[in-house]
């Protein structure tokens, strides 16, 4: 077949109106990519969740997730992927459809993770967007009450003047407790040994049973067992006293001068996300964190409401990192 290319300037006489018909499908695409976010959300939000339900880094999701779901019409699910420290969500988030419909639940492990593996199957600083930091959870140092101990101070002492005897657990290598210890021994100036167990609750146990002199764990896990007298908490890891244990210091006050560390959850979307989604997912969150309700069902928690703007999370997060690569290198911590 011959192709008639005289008949094809009789029907497009003029240069200007074939122009206009091949921007007709560039001028849609970017009609759909720049969909106003009134229209957001048009299907159901999937929130995903790198550990177990029931874990901080779910509850506070299902929290907010319940009055977006009430102000949208839309269901809010949250998808729970327990894996590999929550580098699975955090991959199939960074690799999907940039509509602000799939979002990723973090901890400040999320930041400890590009810090302590080298090569990880996203970019932690490009693949994602940030939304808002939910709250900051305070870690507290706790020790057994048959131990002897009564302060931060007795513990340092003990190291001291007990050189290789001071060990501390954590849920396992490279998590953010563990980074938090090697911090206290840092700027505390002690030796003490790191043992890892499989989970938190195994970590406060050998505490509690005094194999391990002294445990740093979130103050949701820690207040039920402060409250009856099977640990007793020494200090809190933040730079200001927990709300819920009002009358335990921060290690800074006790002497360990300049230590700050805020474990804090937050909530990202995928890289090229459009910013006014972004905003309105940002808007509605920081919105359901003043509720009254919220407000009681997070200090239940032990969780203290601490939102950012999307682009002061991504600030917060690059500077997290690169906190815990000091941290990381300092202690030559290695993971396998």
């Amino acid at each position: 077949m011959m192709f008639d290319r005289s008949a094809r300037v009789k029907r497009h006489p003029h240069p200007r109106g074939v122009l206009a018909l091949l921007s007709i499908p560039l001028a849609a695409a970017m009609v759909v990519h720049a969909q106003p976010a009134s229209d957001y959300p048009r299907r159901p939000i999937r929130i995903l969740v790198g550990f177990s339900a029931g874990s901080t880094a779910d509850l506070l999701p299902r929290i907010a997730g319940q009055r977006m779901s009430e102000a949208w019409g839309q269901p809010v699910i949250v998808d729970n992927r327990p894996s590999a420290g929550g580098i699975v969500a955090a991959e199939i988030v960074a690799k999907a459809t940039p509509d602000g419909h799939t979002l990723l639940s973090v901890s400040a492990g999320h930041a400890v993770s590009a810090a302590l593996y080298k090569t990880l199957p996203y970019d932690t600083l490009k693949d994602f967007a940030g939304i808002t930091r939910f709250a900051n959870v305070p870690s507290i140092l706790v020790v057994a009450p048959a131990s002897g101990l009564k302060s931060v101070k007795d513990v340092i002492a003990l190291a001291r003047a007990k050189p290789g005897t001071v060990t501390y657990s954590t849920p396992g290598v490279g998590s953010a407790n563990h980074l938090a210890g090697e911090l206290l021994k840092s700027l505390a100036g002690i030796e003490a040994t790191h043992v890892p167990f499989k989970g938190i609750p195994e970590a406060m146990t050998g505490a509690m049973t005094g194999a391990i002199t002294f445990n740093l764990s979130p103050i949701l896990n820690v207040m039920p067992l402060v409250s009856t007298g099977k640990l007793l908490a020494l200090a809190t890891t933040t730079g200001s006293r927990a709300s819920a244990l009002p009358d335990v210091p921060t290690l800074a006050e006790v002497g360990v001068k300049g230590y700050v560390f805020d474990p804090w959850f937050g909530i990202l979307t995928t890289a090229r996300t459009p910013r006014p989604v972004v905003d309105r997912l940002h808007d509605e969150i920081v919105r359901s964190l003043a509720l009254p309700e919220v407000r009681t069902r997070l200090a239940a928690l032990g969780a203290e409401p601490a939102p950012l703007a999307p682009a002061q999370f991504d600030a917060h997060i690059r500077s997290e990192v690169e906190k815990f690569r000091r941290i990381v290198q300092a202690a030559n911590i290695q993971v396998e």
